[in-house]
């Protein structure tokens, strides 16, 4: 399987960009004025997405890996940060620095997975029954996006323009093969996983803040960020304050400075 890719940037570093659900490769376009001079980005059309045709979690890890280069900067967002954390775990090597916004490693239950799918079975039966446009106006409404509903008009509706663009059947496939019910629980690679990682998030988003909090005390190699004011997508939210936390820690010196941990 092969992902299309979108491409933006003329820095030095290789980085691969992986969206949310009801993304596309086309999420992180407005960083290459704040990125583009360190980045060369390559932004992933995840599965069940645009026109790429639905996927497991295993053939997604694997299309994924096969796209990274030596020293890959690897950025994921909220499902694209899942899938990010899946391929470092697979593909240490291959990644220099991971970057995870809005993260969760995994419900460590087997009885919440379950649980989880047919949540998940059931919002994309309701995608299928009712279509996209009401599908996107229920998303939006949650309470996790009421920074996005700050956002000026025209940045809203470019945003609402990327999520409706999908088709009905994508998503609901989205949701069944890449969502948190099947998502294998990756909490038992975190220790283990000796890439330097930058767990980010918004305060006003306590779960996955309080996610962030639980994954930096497991990884060896962590740095924890979390905007003040901001909830579920920092890098819509607050894309200046957000890409001045990635070229900080993009920054050879970070290493051999302590860590430091945000509220």
């Amino acid at each position: 399987m092969r992902l299309s890719v979108h491409h933006w940037g003329k820095g030095e570093l290789n980085a691969l960009f992986l969206h949310g659900f009801t993304g596309s490769a086309h999420s992180f376009d407005h960083l290459e004025p704040l990125l583009g001079d360190v980045l060369s980005a390559r932004c992933v059309e995840l599965p069940g997405h645009g026109h790429t045709p639905p996927a497991s979690w295993d053939e997604t890890v694997a299309a994924i890996g096969a796209l990274l280069h030596q020293r890959t900067v690897l950025i994921g967002y909220s499902q694209g940060a899942r899938l990010a954390l899946a391929v470092a775990a697979r593909f240490p090597r291959e990644v220099e620095r991971l970057v995870l916004e809005s993260c969760a490693a995994g419900l460590r239950r087997r009885h919440d997975r379950v649980l989880r799918r047919r949540a998940d079975e059931t919002l994309a039966q309701r995608i299928n029954a009712h279509g996209v446009d009401a599908f996107v106006s229920q998303w939006e409404g949650l309470p996790m996006f009421e920074g996005l509903r700050a956002l000026p008009a025209g940045e809203q509706q470019a945003l609402r323009a990327r999520r409706v663009s999908h088709t009905a059947e994508g998503l609901a496939s989205a949701l069944r093969l890449l969502g948190q019910g099947a998502q294998p629980d990756l909490s038992p690679a975190l220790q283990g996983l000796r890439v330097p990682t930058l767990l980010m998030s918004g305060t006003e988003d306590a779960k996955y803040t309080r996610l962030a909090r639980q994954m930096a005390a497991e990884l060896p190699m962590a740095w924890r960020v979390s905007f003040s004011g901001v909830g579920h997508a920092p890098h819509l939210e607050c894309p200046a304050a957000y890409a001045a936390e990635v070229r900080s820690f993009l920054a050879p010196r970070w290493l051999s400075e302590p860590e430091g941990l945000a509220p």
